[in-house]
């Protein structure tokens, strides 16, 4: 396998490779640290690299492979988003109003896939604070996405996805509070599975945005992020939220045909929000439709009972977040003047406008899940418009900032909500070249099927072997 090809292959291939001696740890590190230094200066996907750790524990990592020893990711660089603690080092968040004070510990999340063999090789840039579905800060410039440099890669989770879609690493950590995997993967070509809440542990915090948030990972590949949850799932005491064990195990399910499903599908934008669906992303939407008929699926409209009130508690819950991690900064005033906007408008979002929030996530959810009482996934488009052009959003205040962002994803934050499990998968290219997505919503704590019917789409219609001009 030639050098560019070892670099698209993702972490499972990467795991078996290096389990079976065909390639060493360090001459896979070599070939990512290669690659960012020659690429990255494009795209400004990395905030942080750590390239003389990353090639000691390579080198560990070999030796104890040598030695017989069998984790699986044993030797495996990864990318981390800038919002997960690594010990030693500085969460920034995408903003220089932090301390100063390097993370004491690792997160969980980082322990555990340390724990499996991977390898941390940098952290990934983040909109500041991880606000907004564009990645571009005073701090840290532009993330540029690998398709076309003049667009946005999405965010929060921006550099992440502009790295996997690169080929600068085999996968990247990253969250999702209102869409932050599902948006970057869906705008750079790539597989993003918001888990279930509670089954990748937050710690060492509770939970992130008043429970909006979780952590996962974004991939090329449906079996690359089976791994990844195989080796992280789990909670902590220091969750407040948890979920049952899965059934059987998620490369499992990645690998098993899903039979034929009940699906349900839907174009509606919730009510409240000024959103209008791009021609060629409907188009991706309907094509993929007739891929599933064409499976032996069947399909009905139906759409969410969204309401008038999932709208107001997602924004209740995102201002109060957005006020919580501005007032956090141990230099507040080194934020930027539409961040500092929009916390004071989240300082006027009273407690007991949270509680209401909170206090209706049961009632909500069963109404949002009826939609799934006699379907077994729901499908949408999984952004309304492209990307975004870099610069777009310059200079504007924090309101027509968040009304201009919302047109572009209306379709990603219900499902942080209610909790369960929803992925952004590759539906083909539009006429700009760009690639468009597809949004599936699975039941409450079944990753299972969204996985396995997600690994038959990408059999169907493989999208790994797709990668942005000039980085091939």
């Amino acid at each position: 396998m030639d050098a560019t090809e070892l670099a698209f292959a993702g972490i499972a291939r990467q795991a078996e490779m290096i389990a079976a001696g065909e390639i060493s740890s360090r001459e896979l590190v070599e070939l990512y640290l290669r690659r960012i230094e020659r690429y990255d200066g494009r795209l400004n996907a990395f905030r942080v690299v750590f390239a003389e750790r990353a090639l000691m524990e390579a080198e560990q990592a070999d030796a104890r492979r040598g030695a017989g020893n069998e984790r699986p990711l044993l030797g495996v660089p990864i990318a981390v988003k800038d919002d997960i603690d690594i010990a030693g080092e500085v969460t920034m968040l995408g903003t220089n109003a932090h301390g100063g004070i390097p993370a004491a510990e690792d997160a969980e999340v980082i322990r555990r896939v340390r724990e499996a063999g991977a390898i941390p090789i940098g952290k990934t840039n983040v909109p500041e604070l991880c606000i907004w579905p564009f990645t571009e800060t005073p701090t840290f410039g532009a993330t540029r996405n690998p398709w076309d440099l003049q667009r946005a890669p999405g965010g929060s989770s921006g550099g992440s996805g502009a790295a996997v879609a690169a080929g600068l690493i085999g996968a990247a950590l990253g969250s999702d509070g209102a869409g932050s995997i599902r948006i970057p993967s869906a705008w750079c070509g790539l597989f993003g599975l918001k888990p279930q809440r509670g089954r990748v542990s937050m710690a060492p915090h509770a939970e992130a945005w008043h429970g909006m948030s979780v952590n996962g990972i974004l991939t090329r590949s449906v079996a690359d992020t089976a791994l990844f949850h195989d080796i992280a799932s789990g909670s902590t005491p220091v969750d407040r939220d948890r979920t049952e064990p899965p059934a059987r195990p998620f490369l499992e399910c990645a690998r098993t045909p899903p039979g034929k499903l009940r699906i349900a599908f839907s174009r509606k934008i919730p009510p409240l929000l000024i959103a209008r669906l791009e021609d060629d992303q409907r188009s991706a939407f309907e094509q993929t439709l007739e891929l599933l008929r064409s499976l032996g699926h069947e399909l009905e409209e139906q759409d969410p009972d969204y309401g008038y009130d999932t709208g107001p508690s997602v924004l209740t819950r995102y201002l109060r977040g957005v006020y919580d991690e501005a007032h956090a900064r141990p230099h507040y005033d080194r934020l930027s003047r539409r961040t500092r906007s929009f916390a004071q408008i989240g300082s006027l979002v009273p407690t007991a406008l949270l509680g209401w929030s909170r206090a209706g996530e049961t009632a909500l959810s069963a109404r949002l899940n009826r939609v799934l009482e006699h379907h077994d996934v729901l499908i949408t488009p999984a952004t309304a418009q492209p990307p975004p052009r870099i610069g777009q959003f310059d200079g504007r205040g924090a309101l027509w900032t968040l009304n201009g962002s919302i047109a572009l994803v209306p379709y990603n934050a219900p499902w942080n909500l209610t909790g369960q499990p929803a992925a952004a998968v590759p539906a083909g290219f539009g006429a700009d070249g760009l690639p468009r997505s597809v949004q599936i919503v699975g039941r409450p704590n079944d990753e299972g099927t969204l996985l396995s019917l997600s690994a038959q789409i990408e059999a169907e219609r493989p999208w790994a072997q797709h990668r942005p001009p000039g980085f091939a």
